[in-house]
């Protein structure tokens, strides 16, 4: 599907020595197509059920990133990936969830006491 995430070729060496490479258990499935998962599935918000089957079974690519999560691994790559991309050529900003309280605009929320008032509790 054209909407999926792939790491490319610069992006998975620049995160390549940053993999775990000692592991215990069944063999482990294609780094580069979990991890890709794992960072369409942060993209787009969407919950680990609804990854697409293109990266693998959705129990396998969370139960990846929990355990990568518990070790701490995650701010490794995330900065190698950082470090590693060209800044974008387009940046929005998405009003929509910007929200502020009605006394922002400059509205009085209640009147101000006046000077007179003042005088009168001194």
């Amino acid at each position: 599907m054209p909407d999926n995430f792939w790491l490319s070729d610069a992006q998975w060496a620049a995160i390549a020595p940053h993999l775990p490479m000692v592991h215990t258990g069944p063999v482990r499935q294609d780094d580069r197509r979990i991890i890709s998962g794992i960072l369409h599935r942060l993209r787009e918000g969407c919950r680990w059920r609804a990854l697409p089957a293109e990266y693998g079974p959705y129990t396998t690519v969370f139960n990846r990133y929990n355990r990568w999560s518990k070790r701490g691994l995650w701010q490794d790559i995330f900065a190698a990936l950082a470090g590693c991309a060209e800044p974008p050529s387009v940046m929005m900003i998405d009003s929509t969830a910007v929200r502020a309280h009605r006394a922002a605009s400059g509205a009085n929320v209640w009147p101000a006491p006046s000077a007179s008032s003042f005088r009168d509790l001194i």
